[in-house]
């Protein structure tokens, strides 16, 4: 892993870029964003990917695998957090004294000085940041964004548009969201991740505060999370805008119904609005009040607010349905922290009717296993009918002895209701021999998790004995 160097200066003119890992979510729309404004732009990334072949549709140069014969004649590099000092092109970019920089840099010389909504929190950003761009599209703006995920009605993670607002996800995991001159800043919630980087939770809170602090225009924060609260104590803002289901909430949510795509009301003083969405889960409907809040401190009113977040349709991996075979569902979801997937299958439990959920967990970081296999264990089975886990996606960080999946699947309290499967076919076989009609199977991670799935997808269809619970 190669920590962000944000003392680094970052170039005046980019002519030519490479991006190592450029088929990352966030890096291919950088990327594309790139090429809008007419920067010739390649990229490597360790796999082919559908990411890869449409940034080569729109002409950037592309490869498969990392060599320093990649960096050509670009001028700029710009690199994510999750490749190693190793990695050949990072070195020789370093050797011919390349200015090379973080991503959160590139998205910074892109905004360029523009009004800026930056969205940060634990859990809920991608959606949150889908819900404004969606909701400003609707309300007839056209604002520059960068999500961490594609915005499943616009087909894309980023885009260039004719105004000077610009909407994006913040992240925090490294830092980074403190980088940007943020106008109006969104906080979905404040739950204790990253300690690798923040070292202790009371300095997590306070990197929050600090983003809160220095924005320009307003702050956005929710009135349920108990982090967010803590955040809220350090706040000396003087225009901030509460949302949630709290009583004191400034933007409350009530009367909130879950069967099926939830709806619920939202009351701002004496004004109220009834909301339909289009995807499940109370925490969308949270995420939802947030998205409206933000727009009222942009001066949009109430209901036409609301109206326009209910054109939301989902972004990628956030429960994305893959395909459906002998009647099981198989969906895709990003979950990798507790809260996130406690979440996700509650919001699963609320459409799938007479139906049982299937968990097909795949461990993120050998440190956020180690940190919290025992919070993942109780809510996998509090929540899913049974679980399957995969070994630990490592992602940035060397293996850790002990640390495998079999960490969280040895800590339920009940042993028959997970199953811990390292060999991906293996896993693909049991879960379809455990799965019946009406079941949903729900892969949860932010790793390469959701390349299983046509390997699901194909047990499913293949011919099986009966499954376990007839």
């Amino acid at each position: 892993m190669i920590r962000p160097d944000l003392s680094l200066p970052i170039p005046e003119s980019i002519e030519a870029a490479h991006f190592i890992g450029i088929g990352g979510s966030g890096m291919s729309g950088l990327a594309r964003m790139f090429l809008a404004r007419g920067i010739r732009v390649s990229g490597s990334d360790r796999a082919d990917s559908p990411a890869l072949r449409d940034l080569a549709a729109l002409g950037a140069q592309v490869h498969v695998g990392h060599d320093a014969a990649n960096l050509g004649d670009a001028d700029t590099v710009v690199h994510t957090g999750a490749i190693w000092p190793e990695n050949p092109e990072f070195v020789l970019a370093k050797e011919r004294g390349m200015p090379v920089i973080h991503r959160s840099q590139a998205l910074h010389w892109l905004i360029g000085g523009r009004r800026l909504v930056s969205v940060a929190g634990a859990h809920g950003k991608t959606t949150s940041t889908g819900m404004i761009v969606t909701a400003l599209r609707e309300l007839g703006a056209d604002p520059n964004f960068v999500n961490g995920g594609v915005i499943a009605g616009l087909g894309a993670s980023s885009g260039s548009g004719a105004d000077e607002l610009f909407v994006i996800e913040a992240d925090e995991s490294d830092g980074t969201f403190l980088l940007y001159d943020t106008s109006i800043a969104l906080i979905t919630n404040v739950d204790p991740d990253h300690l690798d980087h923040y070292g202790t939770d009371d300095a997590f809170v306070d990197a929050f505060a600090r983003f809160a602090n220095e924005a320009s225009e307003a702050v956005v924060i929710s009135s349920d999370d108990e982090g967010a609260q803590r955040v809220a104590e350090r706040i000396t803002h003087a225009n901030v805008l509460t949302f949630g289901q709290a009583d004191a909430a400034d933007l409350r949510v009530v009367d909130v119904r879950t069967d099926g795509p939830v709806a619920f009301t939202l009351r701002r003083g004496e004004a109220s609005v009834g909301v339909q969405l289009k995807v499940p889960g109370v925490h969308n409907a949270i995420n939802a009040a947030g998205a409206v809040a933000v727009l009222l401190t942009l001066g949009y009113d109430l209901e036409p607010a609301a109206r326009a977040v209910e054109g939301f349709e989902g972004t990628a991996r956030r429960f994305e349905l893959q395909g459906v075979q002998r009647g099981v569902s198989v969906f895709d979801d990003y979950a990798h922290h507790p809260t996130e997937v406690a979440a996700a299958l509650s919001a699963a439990r609320t459409v799938v009717g007479e139906g049982r959920i299937i968990a097909l967990h795949q461990p993120h970081t050998y440190s956020r296993t180690q940190q919290m296999y025992q919070e993942f264990a109780d809510v996998l089975e509090e929540y899913a009918d049974h679980t399957v886990v995969l070994d630990v996606y490592g992602a940035r960080e060397d293996p850790v002895p002990g640390v495998t999946g079999a960490l969280v699947s040895e800590a339920f309290g009940d042993p028959e209701h997970v199953h811990f499967v390292a060999d991906w076919q293996a896993a693909a076989d049991y879960t379809a021999s455990v799965a019946r009609d009406g079941d949903y199977v729900i892969t949860l991670g932010c790793g390469n998790v959701n390349l299983i799935i046509p390997q699901v997808l194909a047990a499913l269809a293949a011919p099986v004995a009966p499954s376990a619970g007839e």
